[in-house]
């Protein structure tokens, strides 16, 4: 059957929607959360539920597009000509166990709607910064948070999984009864089946207490080496993020941060205060505002500063085993050079407790990190892209003496394949188990090596 034929039958075939070049919609709806990646799929699908989903691995046969389940939030790659992107919003079911600390997720909710839920309860969702991401995604890249100290990987807290198998059979699946598939899915993504929902571990927060430091930028580096000597003792039960920032002198941009450069330092307690633990930090530099106290879940989230919006961005991250004093002093100097104007933040976020031992096998891991480092450039209209382009690659430059054998997938760029976050035999028995459970190739191969 011609791919023209089966994408007609399959569009009349459907409860819910489907999207080719020639309607007026596509062009907005084939495009992913990050507008600077330009995806030119064969349709763009919308299923309402498991039956619109068997037709689509039907026409996944009859047409040769793949299926690509792209889920709202960061991490598209780009390269998806000829695929039919999946989107899951229809399947937006939530149910929280307060009880046992467990959450089903389906794979169209947002992690807002999730920390919303959960306010006041003494759970968090072990969710990434931005509310506007889909549980499901991020959970499925690995996905680094707030509470990844304590909790660990999004992915480490999967339990268990709804999915349907390119056979149509659709189950619920975990460690007992398919470890292989769990262990693929607790990082590497919907490789190997399309998951309709998730079963995932809640963090337990009995008391959550935070605090903001923000510090002349001329004492980035010493509190840097503040923050990096914290580390050694700090418990899994703090979480600390630290943001050098150099913002540009825009108009859109409120009075007293425009054309302002400056460190500030973030840490999270899931029991109580730390200021013990954080007053040599505190100490370290010009200390330009401080806020301390107890706070939440969704204040987090809504504190964020995070776009709800869809909108072109870049950037760059890089995991690495060591801060030194050395690489301290050059990531400080670095960020204050004229030429590297482009480059807005640099985002520093504390990594071991939890991470170190993760509690479930599987692919995504940070096991050999210390530190996860974002540099973030924006796109601002008119600019050239040449500038920004050059800072970030000098900011992986700079870094890769002490990277990290290992990142997660939620930190990859367009074009980045997963063998960045595993070892080779990994990534060999992840191929080999997706030849078994989609010998057709009905999914596509997303960030697998070429």
């Amino acid at each position: 059957m011609s791919q023209h034929t089966a994408l007609d039958a399959l569009r009349s075939s459907l409860t819910g929607t489907l999207l080719r070049a020639s309607d007026d919609a596509f062009d907005e709806a084939r495009l992913p959360w990050n507008r600077a990646i330009d995806q030119r799929p064969a349709a763009v699908a919308a299923p309402a539920d498991i039956a619109d989903l068997r037709l689509l691995l039907q026409a996944a046969r009859d047409s040769g597009c793949p299926l690509a389940v792209q889920p709202n939030g960061h991490g598209a790659s780009g390269d998806l000509a000829g695929a039919i992107i999946v989107r899951m919003t229809a399947f937006d079911a939530l149910d929280i166990d307060l009880t046992d600390g467990v959450a089903v997720v389906g794979a169209g909710v947002t992690w807002g709607r999730v920390v919303e839920a959960l306010e006041g309860t003494g759970w968090a969702a072990p969710a990434g910064t931005s509310p506007v991401v889909s549980a499901t995604g991020y959970t499925l890249g690995g996905g680094h948070s707030w509470f990844s100290r304590t909790g660990g990987l999004g992915s480490d807290n999967l339990r268990a999984a709804w999915v349907l198998r390119t056979d149509g059979t659709h189950e619920r699946v975990d460690d007992d009864s398919d470890p292989d598939l769990l262990w693929a899915l607790r990082g590497a993504g919907g490789l190997v089946g399309i998951v309709t929902a998730l079963e995932i571990d809640l963090v337990r927060t009995p008391e959550l207490w935070g605090a903001s430091f923000v510090f002349d930028a001329a004492d980035s580096a010493a509190v840097l080496r503040a923050v990096r000597d914290l580390a050694a003792h700090a418990p899994a039960t703090l979480n600390v993020f630290a943001n050098s920032m150099r913002m540009p002198d825009a108009p859109q941009l409120p009075e007293e941060i425009r054309g302002q450069s400056f460190l500030s330092v973030q840490a999270l307690s899931v029991d109580g205060a730390a200021d013990a633990l954080l007053d040599p930090v505190r100490r370290a530099g010009s200390l330009r505002r401080e806020h301390t106290g107890l706070t939440s879940p969704l204040r987090l989230s809504q504190e964020s500063n995070e776009p709800t919006d869809p909108s072109p961005s870049r950037g760059a991250a890089i995991a690495v085993s060591v801060l030194d004093d050395a690489m301290i002093e050059a990531l400080a100097e670095f960020h204050a050079l004229p030429e590297q104007w482009p480059i807005v933040g640099i985002d520093i976020r504390m990594l071991g407790g939890a991470l170190d031992a993760p509690r479930r096998p599987g692919f995504a891991s940070l096991r050999s990190a210390g530190w996860m480092l974002y540099a973030l450039a924006p796109l601002f209209p008119g600019e050239p892209l040449e500038a920004g382009d050059a800072s970030l690659a000098e900011f992986r430059e700079l870094l890769s003496p002490a990277a990290a054998s290992n990142t997660v997938p939620t930190f990859l760029a367009p074009r980045q394949t997963l063998e960045r976050c595993a070892a080779p035999d990994d990534v060999a028995r992840l191929r080999a188990l997706r030849e078994l459970v989609d010998p057709e190739r009905l999914l596509h191969e997303g960030r697998l090596p070429r």
